[in-house]
């Protein structure tokens, strides 16, 4: 079905649509203009302020990127941590198969590596045996991850460690998750068992779709699935996503019976049919559908249309906003309050991070003296908006973000 042929009154019909970019977007300024008009309850937004957030994302973008040669904000940056090539040895490992077989790998890994990247919690590290370098939040959890997946921790063959499919998923231990987190008394992780759940989850839809993922219920089927005479489009890699995977996310979001994933209530938020009142955001299948778009490109495949895709409501970007004073809390209470993904607050403010996020590019590009093929959103987010929250709140309140929020793994 087609977004225009559904039926907005039916569960299918009204899945569809808030499966859409379009629909985030569209949804995610109708809030920023209504709290621009002074309407939210919970926000304010300072158009000046954002000025300052760019000239923070400028400078944290010349630092880290002196040639401006930026790459896409994607899990195989973290991949990177530390100055360490990791795809390297990946590659070597992988050179005696053929392109596309070596991107099915790759795409394995990352998507089980995103899945497992949400809020490690300011506590947790990982240990590198062979570069003797600790990690932490997103580089920890990707060089670990990245780690189980060369020791075919995601694979039910022994004679075939890098890949990840169905058998291995659907029978991966929490205590095995565990010793390979490092997880112990003093290096609490947050969310394990919603980790495992998800991985588990995984498991089960990729088996239910040999059609997409292949006898073994790989991800690396999505390669054979989206490939189309060389090249590919960023949003339908994220459509196939959310058709695909929708309902392995932990979070009890529906329209009758059709799994919503990270799409929650906003009394404010219009919408026609059964749409209304739902406010999507996808964030972690964004966060893959940037991450596959390496892979495919390694592989000779043409990638277009990246900006079809949004800017990633999560913690750090939206701390950037509230951290510059872009947006403000209308109640500074608010801070010291512990908040749910589904509170409408927490949903507010990741509908406003989205829309902001449009915004800045253009005054981040200005400042860069690039126009937008130089610097697509998902560049500007690498280059960023994602390290210069990181920065502010390091410098702020030690890394943590500005707000608290209770997490199941999957979401933050």
């Amino acid at each position: 079905m087609t977004v225009a042929d559904a039926d907005l009154e039916t569960p299918d019909g009204a899945a569809a649509l808030l499966r859409t970019t379009t629909a985030v977007r569209e949804r995610a300024r109708i809030l920023l203009q209504r709290a621009r008009a002074g309407s939210s309850r919970w926000f304010t937004v300072d158009n000046d302020a954002l000025h300052k957030a760019a000239d923070e994302v400028v400078d944290v973008t010349r630092a880290r990127y002196p040639d401006l040669r930026i790459p896409f904000h994607s899990r195989w940056r973290h991949f990177e941590a530390g100055g360490v090539d990791r795809k390297a040895v990946l590659d070597e490992q992988l050179s005696g198969l053929d392109a596309p077989a070596r991107a099915r790998a790759m795409i394995d890994l990352a998507v089980v590596s995103v899945l497992l990247d949400a809020g490690a919690g300011a506590d947790w590290g990982y240990a590198e045996e062979s570069s003797g370098q600790r990690f932490t939040r997103s580089e920890g959890l990707g060089v670990a991850s990245f780690h189980m997946f060369a020791s075919g921790t995601f694979s039910s063959d022994p004679d075939e460690p890098l890949r990840a499919d169905a058998a291995g998923l659907r029978g991966l231990a929490a205590d095995r998750l565990s010793a390979a987190f490092q997880i112990g008394p003093s290096n609490p992780l947050v969310g394990l068992e919603g980790r495992v759940q998800l991985l588990r989850r995984l498991g089960d839809a990729l088996a239910a779709q040999p059609e997409v993922f292949g006898p073994h219920g790989r991800p690396g089927g999505l390669f054979d699935v989206l490939v189309d005479s060389g090249t590919v489009a960023a949003h339908d890699v994220l459509s196939q996503l959310l058709a695909s995977l929708s309902g392995i996310w932990l979070a009890d979001n529906t329209i009758g019976d059709r799994p919503l994933g990270d799409c929650w209530h906003h009394d404010a938020v219009p919408g026609p049919g059964l749409t209304q009142g739902w406010m999507p955001f996808h964030k972690l299948s964004q966060w893959l559908s940037y991450s596959l778009l390496e892979p495919f490109q390694w592989a000779g495949v043409t990638v277009v249309g990246l900006d079809a895709l949004t800017g990633l409501p999560e913690y750090r970007n939206g701390g950037l906003l509230l951290d510059t004073g872009a947006l403000s809390l209308r109640d500074p209470a608010s801070a010291e309050q512990e908040w749910r993904a589904g509170d409408e607050l927490v949903v507010e403010w990741r509908a406003l991070t989205v829309a902001l996020l449009d915004e800045l590019a253009p005054l981040v590009r200005e400042r860069l003296d690039v126009d937008p093929d130089q610097l697509p959103l998902a560049c500007v987010l690498e280059g960023g908006t994602w390290a210069a929250g990181r920065t502010l709140a390091q410098r702020l309140r030690g890394g943590l973000p500005p707000l608290a929020i209770v997490s199941d793994g999957t979401v933050f």
